[in-house]
């Protein structure tokens, strides 16, 4: 038996808001109507929306959500519906604001960084109180590009000294070994993601400056063995391709004063067949451990182009693993 129709209307307490809230020619209030499957008209300040009545709660508590955050002076973009859809899909009861309007930093192009998924919320507030977190999940995820943010945010603060930006260069056998240059230039291809996140979160002469003071350090690996870490911040990025002893050695590096994040996707491993990964192995060894704290993302928590959470679905379910699984 089919649920009957249902109509409910909504107008923001400030009627002035309506025209921002439901967008030009309706553009919001039809794509909400695409993300939940009603029909949605507006008469002056009040939308309109029609259609089963969990489809028409959806929409309504979508859309008051929504009038919350532009209240608070939160300017939304298409994306951002999309993302607040996902997030209510998941908690009903959450609270937008809470998450949309965490501010972490502003980029060199005066862009807001905040959390913009439920995971990215917990991941965020992991970081500020956990030595050590680790963030697994999919590509697009936010994970690299948050805990940047956050590092950032914790020198500018004076809460840490310096930075300090990890990659494994998964080929540092023979493959390098046939390009020219040094060691750092050799593996400088491997850095330059943690290069252009850096840029994109602060201005670019700023940015080099630090470098060249030794405030802000971006490097392999392997340069971190027989060191001790005191008062940073530690970035370890595309983790699932360190081998277990290069984890253990590297989480060893911890001093007083420092924290770590972890960040990798332990289905794209590039590691030669047979190596087993370092952060798979973390994983099941250091889970209980007081401190270290893992925060899971999955396709849901995609904000790159909608293409690619499309794309992770599409592998997930070739390789066996149901959708939105860590």
């Amino acid at each position: 038996m089919k649920d009957k129709s249902q109509r409910q209307s909504f107008a923001p307490d400030d009627p002035k808001l309506a025209g921002a809230l439901f967008g030009q020619q309706n553009r919001h209030l039809h794509q909400i109507a695409q993300l939940t499957g009603v029909r949605a008209s507006s008469h002056g300040p009040t939308a309109q929306f029609e259609g089963s009545a969990p489809q028409v709660t959806q929409a309504m508590r979508l859309l008051e959500e929504l009038a919350t955050l532009l209240a608070k002076g939160f300017q939304f973009r298409a994306p951002d519906i999309e993302y607040a859809d996902r997030i209510l899909q998941i908690d009903p009861a959450a609270r937008l604001a809470d998450i949309f309007l965490d501010t972490i930093a502003v980029s060199a192009r005066n862009k807001v960084i905040a959390p913009k998924s439920l995971a990215q919320k917990s991941y965020v507030d992991a970081i500020r109180t956990a030595d050590i977190v680790f963030g697994v999940g999919p590509a697009g995820t936010g994970k690299t590009y948050l805990a940047m943010a956050m590092a950032v945010t914790f020198l500018q603060k004076k809460e840490v000294s310096r930075i300090i930006l990890v990659r494994p260069a998964v080929e540092a056998g023979e493959k390098l070994g046939f390009l020219p240059g040094d060691l750092a230039e050799k593996v400088n291809p491997y850095l330059r993601p943690l290069h252009d996140a850096l840029f994109d979160l602060m201005d670019f002469d700023r940015g080099q400056a630090l470098i060249d003071h030794g405030v802000i350090e971006v490097a392999p690996l392997a340069f971190m063995r027989g060191r001790t870490l005191n008062d940073a911040f530690v970035i370890l990025d595309e983790a699932q391709n360190t081998t277990p002893e290069q984890m253990k050695m590297f989480l060893t590096r911890m001093g007083f004063g420092s924290r770590a994040v972890i960040t990798g996707d332990i289905t794209q491993i590039d590691l030669p067949a047979g190596r087993a990964s370092g952060l798979v192995q973390a994983i099941d060894i250091l889970d209980k451990v007081e401190g270290i704290h893992f925060v899971r993302f999955s396709d849901r928590d995609v904000v790159r182009h909608p293409i690619v959470q499309a794309i992770v679905k599409a592998y997930d379910a070739a390789e066996g693993r149901s959708p939105g699984a860590p």
